[in-house]
């Protein structure tokens, strides 16, 4: 189950990419063993956010 810092992340994002930039979100899962929440928009679905529990975006390099 997410945090509510990642709930209000995932919100954030998800609005900037469907209204702002009219992008299509086609998963959004989280990982047990991290608690990371991903989520993986773009028409090539070349966009990726990791979202950690603390509601921060993570750097990581793909």
């Amino acid at each position: 189950m997410p945090t509510s810092a990642q709930l209000v992340s995932l919100y954030r994002i998800s609005y900037q990419l469907t209204f702002t930039m009219l992008q299509p979100i086609y998963l959004i899962c989280i990982d047990a063993r991290t608690q990371n929440l991903y989520i993986l928009a773009g028409y090539q679905e070349e966009l990726e956010f990791i979202i950690l529990p603390d509601g921060e975006l993570s750097d990581e390099p793909n």
